[in-house]
């Protein structure tokens, strides 16, 4: 059981990125996204659950936007005016059943 993050890359800074997840299984109730820096904690960046409701650190929520399509059992990070300071790997979270499962990461890397 694990989801599967795709789309990071190397990006100028002010640029976009969009993050994509695949939640393991044929349904998710509530999924989310961490980040971590080199040397760094992880940081919660947002959360969203089944009936679109997102939730967000309070650090991310004026360039960062989660979405989901329950269809494709997909959610996605959007990311906006990346900064150097953004570079990190960031891991998707699908919770099932409250124990909070993590994708392997994505590496993202914002330059300046």
């Amino acid at each position: 059981v694990q989801p599967v993050e795709s789309g990071g890359g190397l990006v100028l800074a002010g640029g976009s990125l969009r993050l994509s997840c695949a939640a393991s299984g044929n349904s998710f109730t509530l999924m989310g996204w961490y980040r971590q820096a080199p040397g760094k904690q992880r940081e919660w960046i947002s959360s969203i659950n089944s009936g679109g409701t997102p939730d967000y650190g309070s650090s991310f929520k004026e360039r960062f936007t989660v979405s989901e399509n329950f269809a494709k059992n997909t959610v996605y990070l959007q990311m906006n005016d990346l900064k150097p300071e953004d570079s990190a790997n960031y891991f998707c979270v699908q919770w099932i059943e409250g124990v909070p499962h993590f994708g392997q990461g994505t590496q993202v890397t914002v330059s300046s």
